[in-house]
């Protein structure tokens, strides 16, 4: 079997979740590719130290150019808040790695234009992490899209709900930055139902949007005063698609009591479809059939259900770190077998577009095209 040398950088929230699907990828599924957890790397040597001896990894770095120079490494891992994305993936292009990099792709458009733009010069496979995709109900809706079970598509409705920010002492963190995260609830979890949506319904050509920041400052995580939050608390924007078909878009950290609820709903000609990532492993399907039909629940847990073969016995539920291994999965037979993945660099400058077209229509106060 082919040994696939993978280093991450970054190593907080996500890097974590990576680790773990890194580790587990291999274990649960027929891998064209053993995945080596080779190097870990942060800007704290004691911290990414003790990281590397939780998560798994062989090695800690400290300095992203070096490791990206290793001639043993293959695979590049970018998890770090975004404004670190662009430098790192474009250098791991020129050194001819392969790249799956946290979303969004970039902090601005043209950050992201050049990343694309370097993967595709250097011809190295490269894949964007929005790992709702590869939840098995997801997956299922997608797979019953296709096969028309719903016809033709009217409306999408994305919602993503979270309350961590609500709380006004709470801390300054990068989220709440601008020049590290680029945008606030509109790129963290916005940009997850703008993915799902381009994803399951079609490309998005115009859209009307409003972003709303509630509080304007917080402590310095530090100490020694507060700073100025300047990224959006909530996003808002209505969408046509391509197709014909309408939709709107929110995300906002500021709803008590949601967690994190990430949730969809289709409508089409035919019947609707409705999931939650709260109860992930279930997918609401509605089919006309005659006056006593209604939404059902399919519990896709089962053999026959995208990703499930691999795992437990049907019931015996999947969660959130599935849907990381199953992305790793996915990049490794990318690479492997040099085949094209999706969501990759292209979708992420897409997706990009609409968060500009978003911020741009939330400034005009009018319709941005896409």
């Amino acid at each position: 079997m082919k040994k696939l040398n993978v280093a991450m950088i970054g190593y907080q929230f996500m890097g974590r979740a990576h680790s773990n699907a890194w580790r587990q990828v291999g274990r649960f599924f027929d891998t064209p590719a053993e995945a080596v957890m080779k190097v870990v790397c942060g800007r704290n040597a004691d911290g990414v130290e003790m990281a590397a001896a939780k998560l798994g990894w062989e090695e800690s770095a400290t300095s992203w150019e070096d490791v990206v120079a290793r001639p043993d490494i293959d695979a590049i891992d970018i998890c770090t808040p975004g404004d670190a994305h662009m430098p790192i993936a474009i250098a791991a292009a020129k050194a001819g790695k392969a790249i799956l990099c946290e979303k969004p792709l970039a902090n601005t458009l043209e950050e992201a234009e050049k990343m694309l733009a370097a993967a595709q010069q250097s011809g190295v496979p490269h894949m964007l992490c929005h790992n709702y995709r590869r939840a098995p109900a997801v997956a299922l809706a997608k797979r019953m899209i296709d096969e028309g079970r719903i016809g033709r598509l009217h409306h999408y409705r994305g919602t993503y709900l979270q309350d961590w920010i609500v709380d006004p002492d709470f801390p300054r963190v990068w989220r709440l930055e601008k020049a590290k995260a680029g945008s606030g609830a509109l790129g963290d979890i916005g940009s997850h139902s703008l993915d799902l949506a381009r994803h399951l319904v079609g490309e998005i050509t115009e859209v009307s949007g409003l972003l709303e920041t509630f509080i304007g400052e917080r402590p310095l995580p530090e100490g020694g005063g507060t700073g100025k939050v300047d990224v959006d608390d909530a996003a808002l924007a209505l969408v046509r698609f391509q197709n014909g078909a309408i939709g709107s878009i929110e995300g906002t950290r500021f709803a008590p009591g949601r967690k994190n609820y990430n949730r969809f709903e289709i409508n089409g000609s035919k019947g609707s479809l409705a999931f939650d990532l709260e109860r992930m492993n279930e997918l609401q399907v509605y089919e006309e059939n005659g006056p006593d039909s209604g939404f059902r629940t399919v519990l896709a847990t089962d053999a026959a259900h995208p990703y499930v073969e691999a795992w437990w016995p049907p019931g015996h539920v999947l969660g959130y770190e599935h849907t990381f291994t199953h992305t790793v999965l996915d990049f490794l037979r990318s690479v492997d077998g040099g085949t094209t993945v999706t969501p990759n660099f292209e979708d992420g400058v897409a997706n990009q577009r609409a968060l500009d077209a978003i911020e741009r229509s939330a400034s005009s106060r009018r319709w941005e095209s896409v």
